[in-house]
C-alpha cells in the first residue's frame, strides 16, 4: 500500500463508485469522496466501502478538486486524481505503489497516466491513446488550473514521469446521459474560449507537454468556423483508425470528434451574435 489518499469527485453515480474504491483499495492508504448532492445511494455505497465522505456545491472539475485538496485533511505523501468512471488495474496499483516509495525525496513530483477507454461496452484498442493526464502528485505540490474545461494538473515545482501501463476509463452509461454530458461539456468549452483561454501561454517549461496539447487546440481555433470539425472528425476517424474500432468506434468518433466540436463552434456563434450573459454550467444536471 502506497502512503496515498486518492479523490474521487461524484454526483449520482451508484453505477460506478463500488468498482472505482474497490479497484485501489490495496493502493491507497486513505480514498475520500467529495459528493455534489448526489440523490442515489452514492454515498451510502462510498461509506459502506471504505471511503471517508464530504459534501460541497459543485461549480467546475477544477475548484471542486482544490477544494478536497484543501479541505480533506489530507497527510499523505501523495495524492491520486481519480473519476468515479475510471478503475486501476492491480499491475497499475503495484506500478504505482512502486514509483510512490522510489521517488518519495526526489524532485520526480507527479506521475502521468493514459487510459484504455470503454465505450458501450467496447474497448476502443485503435486510435491512440485516450485521456493521458497527471494523476498521481505529491501533495501540496499539485493542483487543479481554474478553467471549466480541459483543465490539468499543475506541479508547483519539479517533474513528472510516464507510466506505461494504462488504467481504464468507462466513459458511458447510456447514449441520452452522454448527449448531455457533451452538451454541458460544450457550454463549459464556449466559456473558456470567450475566456480569452485559447491560446493560452500561461504555462512554465516544466508543464511544456500541456502547452503543447494547448497549441494544438489553439490551431484548431484558428481553422474556419463549422469546417474544423470536419477536419477533425475525418482525421480521428480515418487517419488515426478509429474505424477499426466497429460500430461503437463509429459513434464514439461521431458523437465526440465531429458532433461536440459541431456544436462548440454552434454556441461560439451564437454567443457572437447574441453576447448574452454566460450562465452557471455548475454540475451536470
Amino acid at each position: 500500500m502506497a502512503d496515498l489518499t486518492a479523490i474521487i469527485l461524484t454526483k449520482n453515480e451508484s453505477k460506478n463508485i463500488v468498482d472505482c474504491i474497490e479497484s485501489i483499495k490495496g493502493l491507497a492508504k486513505r480514498i475520500v469522496v467529495v459528493d455534489s448532492g448526489s440523490t442515489d445511494d452514492t454515498v451510502e455505497l462510498a461509506i459502506k466501502y471504505g471511503a471517508e465522505v464530504f459534501s460541497h456545491p459543485f461549480e467546475n472539475y477544477a475548484r471542486q478538486f482544490n477544494w478536497a485538496i484543501d479541505n480533506t485533511r489530507i497527510d499523505t505523501k501523495w495524492t491520486l486524481r481519480l473519476d468515479a468512471d475510471e478503475r486501476f488495474t492491480p499491475e497499475l496499483c503495484a506500478r504505482i505503489e512502486k514509483e510512490c516509495a522510489l521517488h518519495a525525496e526526489d524532485d520526480v513530483n507527479g506521475f502521468t497516466l493514459a487510459a484504455w477507454l470503454y465505450f458501450m461496452g467496447k474497448r476502443l484498442t485503435y486510435g491512440g491513446a485516450r485521456k493521458r493526464k497527471l494523476m498521481v502528485f505529491k501533495t501540496g505540490i499539485g493542483r487543479i488550473e481554474d478553467r471549466k474545461m480541459d483543465e490539468h494538473t499543475i506541479l508547483s515545482e519539479g517533474t513528472s514521469i510516464e507510466i506505461e501501463e494504462r488504467f481504464l476509463h468507462y466513459d458511458f452509461k447510456d447514449l441520452t446521459t452522454y448527449v448531455k454530458k457533451l452538451n454541458w461539456y460544450a457550454t463549459r468549452e464556449m466559456q473558456d474560449y470567450f475566456a480569452g483561454l485559447f491560446p493560452d501561454q500561461s504555462f512554465e517549461a516544466s508543464n511544456e507537454k500541456i502547452s503543447k496539447i494547448r497549441n494544438k487546440k489553439t490551431k484548431y481555433y484558428k481553422a474556419p468556423m463549422f469546417l474544423r470539425c470536419w477536419i477533425f472528425f475525418l482525421y480521428a476517424y480515418l487517419l488515426k483508425g478509429n474505424f477499426l474500432n466497429g460500430k461503437e468506434g463509429f459513434i464514439y468518433s461521431f458523437l465526440y470528434h465531429f458532433y461536440y466540436r459541431m456544436l462548440v463552434d454552434m454556441k461560439i456563434y451564437e454567443q457572437m451574435k447574441t453576447n448574452a450573459p454566460f450562465e452557471e454550467t455548475g454540475d451536470l444536471k
